[in-house]
């Protein structure tokens, strides 16, 4: 087994979106987007919306958060990897589970009922939290901006 070619990691609850698909991807010089999402990896639909998204010569895969654990580490060092996660919970599995994970851009967490707002793009419940200081624990640098040239932020100091 080899240690996969991860760029980055990121958490953004819309997945491969204009800003990801673009922005981001460039940034980084990825040349795979690996979406980790259980729901996802089962919804052609929304697979074929995000591929749309993506400049042609980008690959795109959509996986289980089980089959990302059993294959990313098959990954040929030639795969630059982006790492896309819908939330916390799915980037804290797949950390336990063994995918080498070391840094984390977290993106965009939408607010809903029962969460607060921690910056314009960031909404967290009691769950989230734990998630991430499970993740701060484990040596992940998680680092919290929207695009590429905005100055990031601990997310641990915003909770």
């Amino acid at each position: 087994m080899s240690t996969p070619n991860i760029l980055l990691t990121r958490i953004d609850n819309r997945l491969i979106h204009g800003q990801v698909g673009v922005t981001w991807v460039n940034h980084l010089g990825a040349n795979l987007v690996v979406v980790a999402n259980d729901k996802v990896s089962e919804d052609e639909v929304q697979q074929s919306l995000m591929d749309m998204v993506l400049p042609d010569v980008i690959q795109a895969r959509y996986f289980s958060l089980k089959k990302t654990i059993d294959v990313i580490h098959k990954a040929s060092p030639k795969q630059k990897i982006f790492l896309v996660v819908k939330d916390v919970q799915d980037a804290l599995a797949l950390k336990e589970g063994g995918v080498p994970i070391d840094h984390i851009n977290v993106g965009n967490m939408h607010y809903e009922e029962g969460k607060k707002q921690i910056s314009s793009t960031v909404s967290v419940d009691d769950e989230d939290i734990q998630a991430f200081k499970k993740l701060d624990k484990l040596g992940v640098n998680l680092d919290l901006r929207g695009v590429p040239n905005e100055k990031g932020q601990n997310i641990l100091e915003l909770i």
